[in-house]
């Protein structure tokens, strides 16, 4: 290992430190991810030749153009991560422009509960089976804004924001099309539909049950108390639509969400050229709906509602911490750590595949999981019978454990990486209060995937 790629390391960890403690150092998590993905990439074109001819080895490129490759890496892990934030941004929109029309208001009396334990459940419930049909991001943008308006309390809303993190990762691990990593392994043909919703529903399941169990004992009485101190401090006090018209926001907006997979599989497009056709529809109709509430009623034009006022909204914060640590972790990739922690535990765990994945799964909670997969799917081959065959045990748990395993630390999925910068939720106390429980819970989905392998699957459907 060269010193450069030693620098890179350290740089990385130190930043990753400082991101873990931003409740003591007081400096934005942004601020500091930037940071790190500036002086990564610039330690990189120190000298990108050793690391071009390492990780690009059937690329010829000449002394004076290394320079140049090196910028068009950039560029291309830069496309890949846009992708990511534009769909974040692209949700996140769409979510507050249901939410501030009042497209969640049925939602809100539908999911009340006098207790704070059945509310847990219900939110629990709901964002496990959203999540295996939108994405876990999309799903915890969604249950956050439902959320806000049942809960006042800033305490109790960051325990059920939590259970969101965990429900939203688990539900998304038993669907092909519920997260990242299973969409790309499903596309790979690695695993199939039926076997992994046949073999990794239970352990997800588990996975989101156990932490609610223990989680639950957090929640005490009821929520009427949280309820009465809604007086009017919301955006929804006075409704400019109708309540058909507010209906209407909402199916197109959430209606739009759950379509994108489709969109994807018809047309071949990317998931965010989806979000962004959603969004251009739902701002057209809020639009023409303005019009018309704007000529019965007369004044300004400029509601407050339309979406050109509530982009101003959206946390760019936390586009721009996505942005740092994504870019950050490309190059760590490009430099060839991610392969090389792969074969080192291939080596060090004998081939036993139950440890490889459960450590790729503790490794998904602290870089993102779509590299690690992604490197996985190029460490080892496909083969004919085995824990390597399509929907072998190597598969489905790694889709399993890169997926649930991303829950133990906030930051380790895209839905904790959403979640903490909408409710403001440290590091630290997630960290201290449910890095634990999601980890009972990720253990116990491993321990019953084996029964079920071991006593039940035999052999992949």
């Amino acid at each position: 290992m060269s010193t450069l790629t030693i620098s890179i390391i350290v740089v990385f960890v130190m930043g990753y430190m400082l991101i873990a403690t931003e409740s003591l150092t007081k400096i934005n998590k942004a601020a500091i991810a930037l940071l790190m993905l500036a002086a990564c990439w610039i330690l990189y074109m120190v000298d990108p030749a050793q690391f071009i001819q390492v990780m690009h080895p059937d690329v010829k490129v000449a002394a004076d153009a290394v320079m140049s490759f090196g910028n068009k890496l950039i560029v291309e892990h830069l496309g890949d991560t846009a992708t990511t934030l534009f769909f974040l941004m692209g949700a996140m929109t769409i979510v507050e422009i249901v939410d501030q029309n009042g497209g969640f208001n049925w939602v809100k009396n539908v999911m009340q509960s006098k207790s704070k334990r059945g509310l847990m459940w219900k939110i629990a419930f709901m964002t496990f089976v959203l999540s295996a049909i939108l994405d876990n991001l999309t799903t915890s943008i969604v249950m956050i804004m439902i959320l806000r308006k049942l809960i006042k309390s800033h305490e109790d809303r960051m325990i059920y924001a939590s259970l969101i993190i965990i429900s939203a990762n688990s539900g998304g691990a038993f669907s092909p099309i519920g997260d990242v990593t299973t969409i790309m392994l499903w596309n790979k043909g690695l695993i199939t539909a039926a076997g992994v919703i046949s073999e990794i529903f239970i352990p997800s399941l588990l996975s989101m049950v156990i932490p609610a169990l223990v989680l639950q004992f957090m929640l005490k009485g009821d929520i009427l108390v949280d309820v009465a101190l809604e007086k009017g401090g919301s955006a929804d006090s006075r409704d400019e639509f109708s309540g058909g018209e507010r209906k209407l926001i909402f199916a197109i907006g959430v209606g739009g969400l759950m379509f994108v997979p489709v969109f994807h599989t018809l047309t071949g497009l990317p998931p965010f050229m989806g979000i962004l056709c959603v969004l251009g529809i739902l701002w057209t109709v809020t639009e023409v709906l303005y019009h018309r509430l704007h000529r019965k009623i007369g004044g300004s034009e400029d509601f407050a509602k339309r979406v050109s006022n509530l982009l101003s909204r959206i946390d760019m914060s936390t586009i721009l911490f996505f942005l740092g640590i994504l870019m950050a972790v490309a190059c760590l990739e490009e430099v060839g750590v991610l392969e090389q922690v792969g074969k080192g535990l291939n080596v060090a765990f004998s081939g036993n595949h139950y440890a490889v994945t459960g450590i790729i799964g503790v490794l998904s909670s602290i870089v993102d999981n779509v590299p690690l997969v992604a490197g996985s799917m190029g460490m080892y081959p496909v083969v004919p019978t085995g824990d390597m065959a399509v929907d072998g045990i190597f598969w489905q748990l790694l889709a399993y454990c890169a997926g649930v395993g991303g829950s133990m630390l906030i930051i380790g999925s895209a839905a904790g990486v959403v979640v903490m910068g909408l409710e403001k939720i440290t590091f630290g106390w997630y960290m201290k209060k449910i890095s634990w429980i999601a980890f009972i819970g990720y253990i116990a989905g491993i321990a019953s995937y084996w029964a079920i392998r071991t006593f039940i699957f035999t052999t992949p459907l």
